[in-house]
Order: structure tokens, then sequence, then C-alpha cells
């Protein structure tokens, strides 16, 4: 919620704040199962829109879209009301609900080509070659004027540049049959994770995220029930988001408040396994995507599932309890706690394993961008509802939203599928012709050979006599001939 233009998110024995010019700084929540990470979530969105700033965020559970309608009082709610001296101003935020399979919000798209080669090598297990030979792919359709719209464009041009690899091979190197089945595997493994639904057109433009409605930022949640059981297509998705974002907004230096924030959950999937081309690519982003006004939050059960090089940039920390069952865990608890600054009121490591639900260390960014001493702090109550809308109510917002019948129909043009398919038929009666011109010829030779081998039977067959009389019966035939055309042309003249 916003108490003097500030974000104020939580309470220890004073009012904690988030300072909105050092929101982009980028963050972290964490904490074990069921300790509270989805009502800080809430929190911070909410106090976010309050303050003009969109956000994104994916709902594992569904538990986010309560955002969409008020909240109601309740008896614990009461208690901290009284316990942090506050008055919770209960209300609906400006909620946009999206869901890549269509069902639950708006379909979000990407076409192929825009998807790209990197995040493909992840969400197909390719290895370095594969990943070449990909590449090779893409920058054929491009040379070739063949868009990437989907998946079946993508089959088909794989198909094309196997079937001509050794034409493409001086351009662009070994195409090697192995590796174009690999990848055709792994797309038939996409697809049955509901590829065709998201690959496609019209294209989800990101820059739809970055809205206001009123005064508020439209909260953008994403339905990531059924997304979140292919892990890394869950995670490659959600850095296309990024990377999007990324690539289109303009450098805007330091702002006021952020432009907008991203909130990535379950973050260790995006790093587990990752290419080193992938982690570079994610340090980048997150590097630089600050200078562009963007905050990026990330939500996990335990900080150490971050490298440390994406973890150092995380300037604003929610922690919430962990559990340490074996000496592993111990040493985790120990290394968390040493990312604090030190507050001589308690034992930071001791009291992450304390903290009850709602509970959280709390350690912010100051004006100057230093880390604050970190806080023993209780969070707030969200002030939309806690828990998921019903589906009738879910429904009726989508059709409210400005974005409703923009993305919902899929749209078809000719693609690389269709361009192959076209050129594929010419190329069958191209080849269906050259068939007939060969076997023409091969039936003109035989005739030709049959009617040689005839004529030199009927030579054997002939008597000395009709051979003797055949060869003057032709040599006067010529005599005659040749004296009949001088006689004519002697009559012409």
């Amino acid at each position: 919620m916003l108490k003097d233009n500030q974000l104020y998110v939580a309470h220890s024995d004073k009012p904690l704040f988030l300072v909105p010019k050092m929101s982009n700084r980028h963050g972290l929540i964490a904490g074990a199962t069921g300790t509270g990470k989805t009502v800080s979530l809430q929190v911070l969105a909410e106090s976010f829109s309050d303050l003009g700033v969109p956000c994104f965020m994916a709902d594992m559970k569904g538990d986010l879209s309560g955002i969409y309608k008020a909240g109601a009082l309740t008896s614990f709610i009461e208690k901290r009301q009284a316990e942090f001296g506050v008055t919770f101003d209960f209300q609906t935020y400006p909620a946009r609900f999206f869901d890549v399979y269509g069902n639950e919000g708006h379909p979000l798209r990407v076409t192929v080509r825009e998807f790209g080669v990197m995040l493909f090598t992840r969400v197909l297990d390719l290895n370095e070659t594969q990943e070449g030979v990909l590449n090779a792919v893409f920058c054929i359709a491009e040379d070739e004027k063949m868009p990437l719209v989907d998946l079946k464009d993508l089959r088909a041009m794989l198909n094309y540049v196997g079937q001509h690899a050794k034409e493409y091979q001086t351009d662009y190197g070994n195409i090697s049959s192995a590796s174009i089945g690999a990848i055709q595997r792994g797309l038939l493994s996409l697809e049955e994770q509901g590829g065709d639904y998201f690959f496609g057109e019209p294209a989800f433009d990101v820059e739809k995220l970055i809205e206001q409605e009123g005064a508020k930022g439209v909260i953008n949640i994403l339905a990531a029930d059924k997304l979140y059981n292919y892990p890394k297509l869950y995670s490659a998705f959600l850095m296309w988001l990024l990377n999007s974002l990324y690539s289109k907004l303009p450098e805007v230096g330091d702002m006021d408040k952020p432009k907008f924030i991203f909130f990535f959950d379950e973050a260790h999937l995006l790093f587990d396994d990752a290419s080193k081309v992938l982690m570079e690519q994610i340090e980048k982003v997150v590097r630089l995507i600050r200078s562009k006004g963007v905050g990026v939050y990330f939500i996990t059960q335990n900080p150490m599932d971050i490298p440390e090089s994406v973890l150092g940039q995380l300037g604003n920390k929610i922690q919430h309890a962990l559990r340490a069952f074996t000496p592993k865990d111990q040493k985790a608890v120990k290394k968390i706690a040493e990312t604090f600054r030190q507050n001589e009121k308690f034992d930071t490591e001791s009291t992450i394993l304390e903290l009850e639900t709602g509970e959280a260390l709390i350690s912010f960014l100051d004006e100057k961008g230093a880390p604050a001493i970190v806080e023993r702090a209780k969070m707030l109550c969200p002030q939309g509802q806690i828990g998921p809308l019903t589906a009738e109510e879910r429904s009726e917002a989508i059709k409210k939203s400005r974005l409703y019948g923009v993305y919902e129909n899929r749209v078809e043009r000719e693609s690389a599928s269709e361009i192959l398919t076209e050129l594929t038929e010419k190329e069958l009666e191209e080849k269906e012709a050259e068939k007939r011109r060969a076997a023409e010829e091969k039936e003109a030779k035989k005739m030709a050979k049959e009617r040689e081998k005839s004529s030199k039977k009927t030579s054997q067959k002939q008597s000395p006599f009709e051979k003797a009389m055949t060869k003057m019966l032709t040599s006067l035939g010529r005599s005659f001939g040749t004296k009949l055309i001088n006689a004519i042309v002697k009559k012409i003249k």
C-alpha cells in the first residue's frame, strides 16, 4: 500500500518501505513452501499498481487471481490493523489474465522466429552440433524469405533443408540427417506439451503489458498451473517475455519509479541445466534491463538456487522461513544469513529458521542504493482478495479487458510451410516431366536399335545374287536420279 507516496509493504517496530526509485534494482522473495511468498508477492504487486506501475507475474495455483476483487475484513486482518496502527483499504485492482493455452485468459503467442534458436535449444535439449544445425535452418529461412511462424513451418523447413543438405553445405556448413532427426523428435515432444497453441500469430506485443487503467498500473497474470508441468518450456517462455521487453524498450536512465516490474516465480527453473550461452544472456538482461526502467523480482524457495552472478544484482530482499534438515541445508542458511547487513537485535541465521508464516527478514535498498540493515518484520495484508476468483468471475474479467478479441482468434498467412509445399509440388512436377523425357528418349533409342537390328537381319538373309541386284539397282537409282535432276535444272534454265 502507499503511504506518503512510498511503498509500505511490511512492519517491524516501524513501517518498512520499498523506495520507488530503487525498485528497478531488482529483488528476491524466498522461503520454503507455505511460509507466505504468494501473499508477499501480492502485496508488492498491489503496491506497485497503487504507484501506477504495471506488473507481470505467473500464477501457479490460481491464487493470485483474487487481486481483481476487493478483499474483506477478517479477525486476523483486524488484529494486524490494530498491531500496525493502520486501516487497510480493501479494493479491486486492474488485472488482466493470460494463458498460453488460451483457456484461462488471453492467448499469449510468439512466432518461431521471435522465440529464437537459443530458447529452442533449451526447450528441446539440443547439443552444440544440433544447435548449429538449427541455427543454419533459421538462417536459410531468413535468406530464402520463408517466414517461420509456427511449428508446422519449422518442421517443413527442417525437412526441406535436410533433403537439400548438399546444396547448402558450402554456405551454411554440414547439415547432418541425424541432427535434423533429433530436432524433429524434439518438436514432436514440444507439440505434445501444447506447442501448437503458443507458436503462431497474432504474436503478442509485450508492450501491451505496460499499461495503466486510471491511476493504477495493470497487473498482468499468467495462468501457469498447466505450463508449470513443463519446467523448461515455462522458464524459456518467461525468458522470451523478458528478452522481448529488453529489446523493445528504450533506455530511460534513473527514474523516480520503475516503468514495469516483472515477477519471475519458481526462478530456479530458469537456471536448472542452463547452457553457458543462456546463462550469459540471463546475466546480461538482468544487469542491463534496469536502465530501461524494468525491475525483475525472482521468487524461489532457496536463494542458493540462483547463481551468485545474478543473486548479487538483487538489491531488495524478502526472506521467509527456511528449513534446515541436513548439514547441507544448514550451510545454505548460514550462507544466506551472511548476505544481509546484520542487526544487533537478533541472530540472522537462527531467525531464518524461526520465522512464522507471514514473517520475513527484510532488507531494501535505501535512497542512496545501499542495502539497509536487515529487519524482522510481518508482511502487510493484501487489499485485494486472498485466494482465487470463481470461473465465472474470471471469465467476466477476461471479457471486460480491452485486449479481449485482439488475440483470441488465430491468424493464418502464407509462411514457410505453404511456400515449401508449393515449391515441393513444382519440384515434383519437374521431376515427373524429366522422367517422361527420359522415358521417351529411352524408347526412341530402343526403337532405333530395333530398326537397325532388323535392317541387319534383312541384309544377312539376301543371297549373293539378291545383294548384287540390290547394289546394282541402288546404283542405277542414284544415276537415274542424278540425270533426272540435271535435266530438270536445264529445262528451268
